[in-house]
């Protein structure tokens, strides 16, 4: 039976009744120009063709007694696809507000740990009909980079479904990386017809005999993380500018605390042409660009509930160390830094300047952590343990009184730059929605989809009813940026050019 490995299996541990690590994923289709419109059946059908090319999406977890070690992966015996593949509709009109709800519904209720742990949910009743499809998919089985890779199963970069032409992402088909047994068998095209579950003595004996090669995890674990530790004090000691923030660094705000179980979603555009322009003038990377104009949008935010935060506000930033060899498999291939969000800096350039330098300081520092320390932590760590912590953590609300490890998630996942179609139906946006966490209420997550980096912003109902006014404020701040890049970029007329002395 292969076992959850490192990250996967943290994020089964570390969910509480308020803290739901699934991703989910909001995809609009505009179906006018197949024949004759498609139907909830259609895109069931074309489901269940393709289901073989994501193994764990017939997989569910089966606890090892105790808690002595992460879930184990069966074949479902009792797998069923029409509770998988669901339909809805919105109310009238059926514009974003009415999605934006429903994809909030959705978050906030957690997955089935019974059953292979992803929903699909087709929308009906858009404006313009169109229709939606809002995928939902532990954090145990993806991260973000193979989240888009598993969308590649169901998509095509064709209008015609019945001609796939491969392209990238259709390594998702490959297995993915487990440890603790062999791999499921690929698929063949065969009926399908999986074993039954593993017995309770069957559990046990396979946990207690892996749990020497835990100890000896945990305690190589631990050697490296004081060694680790030792080579960060010592480069920050050498840095002459701005430290990168560390954990608990970060202020307390009023969108930090206690989080409930319950969701607000808005969604956001930015044109990607500006995007790339503001980077090209004033330097740095896109996903400075991203931080710079969601650090505008916390502005806006404070700014109209009349708070002043301490300091400026850190956000988590998760990395991908997901190599070449890797590309395809599922399951979570991520690091992370904190940076400074500069939110005390009035200019908006100036601001980029801060954030751009203070990420070129955070990869330097996340490179000399190593892209597999969290996850060495995670998979040493006995699951129990980390469960029951989680579950204090939330039942003694303790980010209600202590300040947060950092004040909101943003993440950047890169999309295809090819139209991708449904049963035919081209996709015209995707808004990504990642996990919030305990303590902090906010995620934004990226996705650029031909030229549009599509923006989904989740947040805890309780501490931040109003997200539409970060999410509109992120469209003005990068307008603010383009306005300021244009400005600068302009050339000079020749009437006020110096004259050659």
């Amino acid at each position: 039976m292969p076992r959850l490995a490192g990250l996967d299996g943290a994020f089964l541990a570390l969910e509480s009744p308020t803290t739901h690590l699934h991703i989910m994923g909001a995809m609009v289709f505009d179906p006018a120009e197949v024949p004759g419109g498609i139907g909830f059946a259609r895109i069931r059908s074309l489901v269940a063709e393709r289901l073989p090319l994501v193994p764990p999406f017939r997989m569910r977890m089966v606890e090892v007694p105790f808690g002595l070690q992460h879930p184990t992966l069966v074949e479902d015996p009792g797998f069923d696809l029409d509770y998988h593949v669901r339909r809805a509709s919105l109310p009238s009109p059926g514009g974003t507000a009415e999605l934006t709800a429903l994809v909030a519904d959705l978050a906030a209720r957690p997955l089935d740990r019974t059953r292979p742990l992803w929903e699909f949910h087709v929308v009906e009743g858009l404006e313009g009909g169109r229709f939606a499809l809002v995928s939902k998919v532990h954090h145990a089985i993806v991260d973000g980079v193979s989240g888009a890779e598993v969308l590649a199963a169901f998509v095509d970069p064709t209008p015609d479904p019945t001609h796939r032409r491969p392209f990238a992402a259709d390594a998702v088909a490959r297995r993915p990386r487990r440890t603790g047994g062999p791999e499921p068998a690929p698929p063949d095209g065969g009926p399908w017809t999986p074993p039954g579950l593993p017995g309770d003595l069957e559990r046990i004996r396979g946990s207690l005999g892996a749990l020497p090669g835990q100890f000896d995890a945990a305690a190589r674990t631990i050697v490296r993380t004081v060694q680790t530790a030792r080579t960060l004090a010592a480069r920050r000691r050498d840095l002459t500018g701005p430290l990168p923030p560390a954990p608990f660094q970060a202020p307390r705000t009023s969108i930090n605390g206690a989080i409930s179980a319950h969701r607000r979603v808005a969604f956001a555009d930015l044109p990607l042409d500006g995007v790339r322009r503001v980077a090209a003038v004033f330097g740095g990377t896109a996903n400075d660009v991203v931080l710079a104009v969601t650090s505008g949008a916390l502005r806006v935010l404070f700014a109209g509930r009349a708070e002043a935060p301490d300091s400026s506000l850190v956000a988590l930033v998760p990395v991908s160390v997901r190599t070449t060899e890797e590309r395809g498999a599922l399951g979570n291939r991520v690091s992370a830094m904190l940076v400074s969000l500069a939110t005390g800096v009035d200019d908006p350039v100036a601001r980029l300047g801060r954030i751009r330098q203070g990420t070129a300081d955070a990869k330097e520092q996340c490179r000399s952590v190593g892209p597999d320390v969290y996850s060495a932590w995670a998979d040493a760590a006995f699951p129990a343990v980390a469960t029951r912590l989680a579950r204090l953590v939330t039942n003694l609300r303790v980010f209600d009184h202590v300040a947060p490890l950092f004040n909101l998630v943003v993440s950047n996942v890169p999309g295809p730059d090819v139209p991708l179609f449904l049963a035919g139906a081209r996709m015209t946006s995707l808004h990504p929605i990642g996990p919030i966490l305990e303590g902090v209420g906010v995620n934004v997550t990226v996705f650029s989809y031909l030229d549009s980096v599509h923006v989904g912003v989740q947040a805890c109902r309780d501490l931040v009813p109003d997200v539409d006014v970060l999410a509109r404020a992120m469209e003005e701040a990068l307008d603010e940026l383009v306005a300021e890049a244009d400005r600068r970029d302009r050339p000079v007329p020749w009437w006020h050019a110096e004259l050659p002395a």
